[in-house]
């Protein structure tokens, strides 16, 4: 297996620590006026996304843990199992809830997402950076009043609930950050 320094440390990047999946979720090289350099590191258990932060000298060794991602077609719920299908073999994936992801709470059926698995188990469920969602509810837009950064709550197709500028009604159709959780704008037809 190809090995990874501390050193090489970047965002999201993984390795393998006492037969564990890590990936690399903060990281800073800090060189001191006085003894050696080391690299700050935050980082998360893919398995059970427990986080730690721990020091590490740049030239520590650890065997680069290879995670496949493949794409996988959300299909439906039922209770805390979400089915995802294979688009090339169309076998049904059942993944529990928590291997989702906050992102996930923008993704509605039929959309393509990617499944992050190591040594065969899935892990994580990527949801694509964007989403483009109705808003089912939100207070009454108000003609001309476009006054910056003041925002109200509304709520998606899919359940959640996000910030959206005054303007925006019931029934348009918005675009979304996943990562952020964040409204980037009005979706033209």
């Amino acid at each position: 297996m190809p090995t990874i320094t501390a050193g090489d440390f970047r965002n999201g990047v993984t390795f393998e620590m006492d037969g564990k999946v890590m990936t690399v979720v903060e990281f800073q090289h800090v060189k001191p006026g006085k003894g050696a350099a080391f690299v700050r590191t935050k980082y998360r258990n893919v398995m059970t996304g427990a986080i730690r932060e721990e020091s590490f000298n740049p030239t520590a060794k650890f065997e680069q843990a290879t995670v496949e991602r493949r794409d996988a077609e959300y299909s439906y719920n039922d209770g805390d199992l979400y089915y995802f299908m294979d688009p090339e073999t169309f076998d049904m994936v059942p993944l529990n809830a928590d291997v989702l992801g906050d992102a996930f709470k923008f993704v509605k059926e039929n959309t393509v997402c990617k499944l992050l698995s190591y040594k065969g188990s899935v892990f994580s469920v990527e949801a694509p950076n964007f989403m483009e969602l109705v808003v089912t509810e939100t207070e009454p837009g108000v003609k001309g009043d476009t006054a910056t950064n003041v925002t109200k709550a509304a709520t998606l197709e899919t359940g959640a609930v996000i910030k959206v500028p005054l303007f925006i009604s019931e029934g348009e159709k918005i675009q979304v950050d996943t990562r952020t959780g964040e409204y980037v704008g009005r979706v033209k037809e």
